[in-house]
């Protein structure tokens, strides 16, 4: 299984993960944050399906635009999906005609933009090759994480983003057994714990009480380091001296076997 973290920033220093979305397989975008600003645009039409986590603009805000770049007039459109909540957001929020074009509603007279699915708690999706499975997580809108099996390999990647301490999730993740690593947020650093509880997100020190909780040993991806505290939280993290924590570049692709 190949995992890729998609680029969101440019300059010079362009290894921030401002905005969340992660390819699978190249075929299968784990939220849009950055999705529609992908080059080539070949890249973009390689992904059919789009799972999204929540309704949150670093999740989602370039789903608008992937959408219209890969638009080609036929039956053909990417198939996305997210829980009930989250595309009533983008019904209101996002495709009403004064953000964006209703590609909603056109999709329902014209040749497809989109197709929407909703997705059910613990029920898993069978996409690309893939078993995906939505694990409800604690945030301040209801919020998915992912379970991600590849059926041919036997190989699992769990994410657990935008979350704050959560059970049920490492209870899954410990029933799987083909698990390989895991993406764990870390949005604050210790001294905004104040911050992480109201925002329902991780500190480093919370980080490490959720990789408490998973049996297996694996591979711990910090993700969702705000840009504003990246020094602190690496280092934080680092203090940790958890053998088995992971940072990963963007644009950097991970496989997994």
């Amino acid at each position: 299984m190949k995992v890729q973290c998609v680029p969101s920033s440019v300059g010079a220093s362009n290894n921030h993960p401002i905005l969340a979305t992660y390819l699978i397989n190249d075929v299968v975008a784990i939220d849009a944050g950055s999705l529609g600003l992908m080059s080539p645009l070949s890249a973009q039409r390689q992904v059919k399906h789009v799972f999204l986590s929540h309704s949150h603009l670093d999740h989602v805000a370039t789903l608008p635009v992937f959408i219209d770049n890969v638009y080609i007039h036929g039956p053909d459109c990417p198939d996305i999906y997210g829980h009930p909540s989250t595309f009533d957001s983008l019904r209101r929020d996002f495709f009403n005609d004064r953000i964006w074009p209703d590609m909603i509603r056109l999709s329902g007279q014209e040749s497809p933009f989109l197709r929407m699915h909703e997705l059910t708690e613990e029920q898993p999706v069978e996409v690309a090759g893939l078993r995906i499975t939505p694990i409800a997580l604690k945030h301040v809108v209801p919020t998915y994480g992912f379970l991600i099996e590849e059926l041919a390999t036997r190989t699992a990647v769990l994410f657990v983003s935008d979350s704050s301490p959560s059970e049920r999730i490492w209870e899954i993740a410990n029933q799987c057994k083909d698990l390989k690593a895991v993406f764990l947020e870390a949005s604050f650093p210790n001294s905004f714990r104040w911050l992480a509880d109201k925002a329902a997100h991780l500190t480093p020190a919370l980080f490490v009480e959720e990789v408490k909780k998973l049996t297996a040993y694996v591979p711990i991806y910090a993700i969702h380091i705000k840009i504003a505290f990246a020094d602190q939280i690496v280092s934080e993290l680092n203090a940790l001296n958890l053998m088995n924590l992971r940072f990963s570049e963007p644009g950097e692709v991970l496989t997994f076997k």
